[in-house]
């Protein structure tokens, strides 16, 4: 056998594929009869990696499809609610593994700095999703007194990070919320587009191209700063619509350095003074929304930074192409640009009430609100577990996790 792997309390990256490093890695799966690997110090080995030498870099698959299926097949919980048999999970992901592939998924994640949030990916080419970050999750409710989201741009990932579900000290726990296919519908016209002339107006709207696959109809609805999206997944309620909208007045040109310089702090420690942060933000009971908001985006800011890579060159290509090594970011996404979500309400099936009728002013639809309800709730649709049982089953203990984040069920 090859060298032992490093067990999962070295794991001291974030969850996003880490830059490729220089040293020797070990290549698991069918051994090559290529001679020359000897002389490349490439390590074949017959045991399967674990999940955080994968992710740390000191190991490669051939195929993390079949990797992360046979992982979950051996971590699957009992669960009466929504779930996605794993010969279906297979399949979805198999038949997006190209160029027009419009695979997504939405991953909660709690991490040791920012705390609970959730991820949005949206794939784009055959190797890479463009990523949102989402502080509370998809907006649920047709009807609440805070219809938008903030969803803040991340790094362009490598497609194969839509399978992982794991755990370390360093990133908290990471599971599958949702996923499925998506569908981007064309932007509503509206009275106001019609009646305007201004060439100032940031108004594009119309048919798009009806013969374009849906990844190429994303990447024109990207740039053109309005999204709206159909999520075809398993959880979320048939027909579920959001609009995506980018503000004029962000940001449009990708950061060259951090803007914080980056300390190499234990992560434990980091954990903690964020836990304590947003204990003394919680004092103030009667903070606004967005002041919430404000600290959330800080929050994510931080953990972004705290899992930058260690290797200064590769840092600074990172965040020149805000994509990760293997990925590559030619949708144009830039690193903290902040957009605006909501239910598309018309495009989900819901419909305003009449006056007079007993539900006036509301919007009456097809499906009932959902709420997203946090770490101690949520399972992963492909094994029911809960964050608590990723940490178990990756090893994982002893691990506190941020305790500020509440869901929004107003």
């Amino acid at each position: 056998m090859g060298a032992e792997v490093s067990p999962l309390a070295s794991l001291k990256r974030g969850i996003s594929p880490p830059p490729v490093r220089r040293a020797s890695k070990a290549v698991f799966g069918t051994p090559s009869t290529n001679t020359s690997a000897k002389n490349d110090e490439v390590k074949l080995l017959d045991a399967a990696p674990t999940l955080a030498a994968i992710e740390a870099g000191q190991a490669r698959v051939r195929d993390h499809l079949e990797y992360f299926v046979k992982h979950f097949r051996k971590a699957l919980r009992p669960f009466a609610g929504p779930q996605l048999n794993i010969d279906a999970f297979h399949d979805l992901y198999q038949r997006n593994q190209r160029p027009q592939g419009c695979h997504f998924v939405v991953h909660q994640h709690d991490h040791p700095i920012s705390g609970v949030h959730y991820d949005l990916r949206l794939q784009f080419s055959a190797t890479s999703t463009i990523s949102f970050a989402l502080p509370y999750g998809l907006p649920g409710n047709p009807n609440s007194v805070r219809p938008n989201r903030m969803a803040i741009e991340t790094r362009v990932h490598n497609l194969w990070n839509n399978l992982v579900e794991s755990a370390s000290h360093a990133t908290g726990s990471l599971l599958i919320w949702d996923t499925g296919e998506y569908e981007v519908l064309d932007r509503p016209i509206t009275k106001k587009a019609r009646d305007t002339d201004d060439e100032e107006s940031d108004v594009e709207v119309g048919t798009m191209n009806t013969t374009q696959s849906q990844s190429e109809r994303l990447f024109a609805a990207f740039q053109s700063r309005h999204i709206h999206l159909r999520l075809k997944g398993h959880r979320l309620p048939k027909g579920y619509t959001i609009a995506m909208r980018l503000p004029r007045q962000d940001a449009t040109k990708q950061p060259r350095t951090a803007r914080i310089k980056r300390r190499r702090a234990d992560p434990a420690k980091a954990a903690k003074s964020a836990r304590e942060r947003a204990a003394a933000a919680d004092t103030d009971s009667d903070c606004e929304s967005s002041t919430t908001d404000a600290r959330m985006e800080g929050a994510l800011t931080d953990a972004a930074l705290a899992s930058e890579p260690e290797d200064d060159s590769q840092d600074t290509a990172i965040r020149t192409s805000n994509a990760y090594p293997g990925a590559t970011n030619t949708i144009g996404s830039v690193h903290q640009r902040h957009w605006l979500v909501t239910i598309d309400r018309k495009l989900s099936g819901f419909q305003k009430a009449r006056r007079g009728d007993v539900n006036e002013g509301r919007w009456i639809g097809p499906w009932s609100a959902f709420y997203v309800r946090g770490r101690d709730v949520e399972r992963s649709l492909v094994t029911g577990r809960l964050a608590a049982d990723v940490m178990e089953d990756e090893g994982v203990e002893g691990f506190v996790g941020r305790a500020s984040w509440r869901p929004i069920l107003e």
